[in-house]
């Protein structure tokens, strides 16, 4: 079986994904996973890859989401494993694929994670991640009507799951944000 690449999952999401913001949360989710890879010693490149296809359908399949990614990827002829930890990410939401990988964990846990940091940076006064700290997002976590459709409940599971606390994980997603904060719109102006 062959493996997918970066080129082939970008060219993948780009036919199923025309939305600026969408590609923008799929870079961000696929550079924390890359950074997380690292951080555990395990193959960046799957993680990266299965974390820049995790929303594939949701664009032009909403209402069928994960269902029509799984169709997607198996013609495509992705690895079972693939195809399950991308399912895991929304485990109770669209699918019974419960998390078990430290790489199904850690897509599950950092994909509602990377909405909040996003806007958590753009209302602070740089307008980046570059220069931003885990308890600027903590310090928006309890008022829920900031980021309303962020659900931190899916966040603190994920934290939970993993074994590491909120701190560690908002940090770990701000630092893999931060290698490609121009390319998400969030490299800002750091000097404010």
């Amino acid at each position: 079986m062959k493996i997918p690449d970066r080129k082939e999952a970008l060219e993948l999401f780009k036919k199923y994904n025309k939305s600026e913001s969408l590609f923008k949360h799929a870079l961000s989710v696929e550079a924390v996973m890359r950074y997380m890879a690292r951080k555990a010693g395990e193959d960046e490149e799957k993680w990266g890859v299965i974390g820049l296809v995790h929303d594939l359908d949701y664009e032009m399949y909403p209402e069928q989401h994960c269902k029509m990614t799984e169709v997607i990827l198996r013609e495509h002829g992705w690895p079972e494993e693939y195809i399950r930890a991308v399912l895991s990410h929304a485990w109770g939401f669209c699918t019974d694929v419960e998390p078990i990988t430290r790489l199904e964990k850690t897509l599950f846990a950092i994909d509602e994670l990377t909405g909040l940091v996003v806007t958590s940076a753009l209302v602070r006064p740089s307008k980046s991640v570059l220069d931003m700290e885990a308890k600027s997002v903590k310090n928006k976590w309890k008022d829920r009507r900031f980021a309303a459709g962020v659900n931190r409940d899916v966040i603190e599971k994920g934290a939970e799951m993993l074994g590491v606390s909120l701190d560690e994980l908002i940090t770990d997603c701000i630092m893999g944000m931060r290698e490609v904060a121009e390319e998400i719109g969030l490299k800002g102006n750091p000097a404010v």
